[in-house]
């Protein structure tokens, strides 16, 4: 089997999206993985699914992993069966070191075991449940509670003279979630990160099973909180695969209005905790004055801050009048005109730009060996990006201009956002003067159970996957949500190698990561 044939091999799924879905086993599972990555694509997603009740079989059928693969052509998902007394899978961490931590939780959550030596270690389980429980079985009961269990994680060993350990977290100062941080430092220079993650697990992926399509909308916006759109948006995308349902036009640009507002308000926030992290605490308050002065318009306009429960399948449930579309334009003029001049404090700052300028370097060819994606891959030379390559409607008529750069350092990370908070400004004034007159939301419709529907969009931070597993009764069999912070983790480890230890906040701020994304 050939890459190249897949358009004419597999069944393109429904929806506007390029997207191909078919059956291998596991010699072609293998073999497409290597030819995609030969060819210049990437991994996205990777995750397991329980059909050993499967009800339009009627008949025990085993597990399946699924693998998403971007392409030239669009997306690749394959699916691979495997039987009831076979957990074994083809491992692909070797093909895509992004893939180890997924398989990880494939193991955490199914007890499916990639067939190579790789990476073992538990990952999302810590002790919360005994090493033979499965949450993401069918037979697992979620209202069993287990006594904690010890937890002695082996953490890599770093030896030698004067090398020594910090430990921070997984308990921070702020109101972030938890996550675990491992230095091994000589002095204050960094030889080695190992991070471990998970300890907040909410079983978001567990509480999807048996919601109505319609329900399950509302859990998709607060996976992630501050990616509630692209979220939201990538769910509505898989539930109208699966119906066969398309949007009103209105209601696809008042998606890519909302998609771009939240993308202004995190890169203001993010270019705010920069300045602080670089001791400019001016900075700090100028950005979020400016950007609590758009969630304060989005409160007015949409009934709420962080834009929640507006994208649902069929639609959106809010609409913009002529008041509303000038009041978010006189918001953006002044929202631009601010952070141009900010932009220009930031560049002629030598203490900011000190702190900057060659820190937390990852270079292209890294990036691209690792699988960096979204905004900290495109400031690292890797051009992807959905809205660009892979336009729906309406971004196939607003011709997104890709903002990459290739120092891939803490300063392009900064430019990067200041660069995108410009072009998105740029989509949403084609956007108010382009939105065509109509309805906003049509009825979802029924979806055939044993369906797969995907939702692919580009969130602030990168490329957000929902994966979408009909069930009887327009329910959800099994739902995987994917955030490029599962990409972006284990790259931060590399970044912070040669750096000293109190540039580590500044170099994970330019990150800025999803910990709930990942721990589903």
């Amino acid at each position: 089997m050939r890459l190249d044939d897949f358009p004419k091999i597999f069944a393109q799924l429904p929806g506007a999206m390029p997207i191909w879905h078919g059956t291998v086993d596991a010699t072609g599972y293998r073999a497409l993985c290597k030819q995609v990555l030969h060819g210049g694509g990437k991994l996205l997603a990777l995750w397991g699914e329980d059909k050993t009740q499967d009800s339009v079989s009627q008949k025990a059928a085993g597990y399946a992993l699924h693998v998403a693969l971007v392409t030239a052509p669009g997306l690749l998902v394959l699916s691979l069966p495997l039987a009831q007394a076979e957990v074994r899978f083809p491992d692909l961490s070797d093909l895509f070191p992004a893939a180890d931590r997924m398989q990880r939780s494939v193991a955490d959550m199914f007890g499916l075991r990639p067939d190579a030596e790789s990476d073992q270690r538990k990952w999302l389980r810590h002790g919360s449940w005994p090493q033979d429980a499965y949450p993401l079985r069918k037979s697992f009961d979620p209202h069993t509670s287990y006594a904690t269990e010890a937890d002695a994680y082996p953490f890599v060993s770093v030896t030698g003279d004067g090398v020594h350990e910090i430990a921070v977290g997984p308990v921070h100062a702020g109101t972030i979630e938890p996550g675990h941080f491992r230095f091994s430092v000589v002095g204050e220079k960094v030889l080695r990160l190992e991070e471990r993650l998970a300890y907040k697990h909410k079983g978001t992926e567990k509480r999807f099973e048996g919601m109505s399509l319609q329900l399950g909308a509302k859990l998709a916006g607060r996976i992630s909180g501050d990616t509630t759109v692209a979220y939201a948006w990538a769910y509505a995308q898989a539930a109208e695969s699966l119906c066969l349902c398309t949007p009103p036009e209105r209601a696809l640009w008042l998606r890519a209005l909302l998609l771009e507002l939240e993308r202004i308000h995190n890169h203001l926030g993010d270019l705010g905790y920069l300045g602080n992290d670089a001791a400019l605490a001016f900075g700090f308050a100028q950005f979020w004055i400016l950007k609590e002065d758009l969630l304060r318009m989005n409160e007015t306009l949409f009934s709420h801050r962080y834009l929640m429960d507006i994208i649902v399948p069929g639609g959106v449930t809010r609409d913009l009048d002529n008041a509303g579309l000038l009041h978010m334009a006189d918001t953006l003029r002044h929202i631009e005109d601010e952070t141009a001049r900010l932009k220009n404090i930031y560049d002629e700052h030598a203490g900011v730009q000190d702190r900057f300028l060659t820190t937390g370097r990852v270079a292209p060819d890294l990036a691209a060996q690792l699988g960096l994606t979204g905004l900290a891959g495109r400031a690292s030379s890797q051009a992807w990006d959905v809205r660009a390559q892979f336009p729906t409607m309406p971004y196939e008529q607003l011709d997104v201009n890709m903002v990459t750069h290739r120092n891939g350092d803490v300063a392009a990370r900064v430019t990067m956002r200041f660069e995108e908070i410009s072009e998105s400004i740029r989509l949403i004034r084609l956007i108010l003067a382009r939105i065509p007159l109509g309805e906003t939301l049509t009825e979802l419709g029924k979806a055939e159970a044993g369906k797969l529907g995907i939702g692919w969009v580009e969130g602030w931070r990168g490329e957000v996957m929902v994966a979408l597993h009909s069930g009887d009764d327009n329910r959800i069999h099994r739902l995987h949500p994917h955030d490029p912070s599962w990409q972006n983790w284990p790259v931060l480890e590399h970044a912070i190698i040669g750096n000293i230890v109190p540039d580590f906040p500044l170099i994970n701020k330019s990150f800025n990561l999803s910990y709930s994304g990942v721990d589903l």
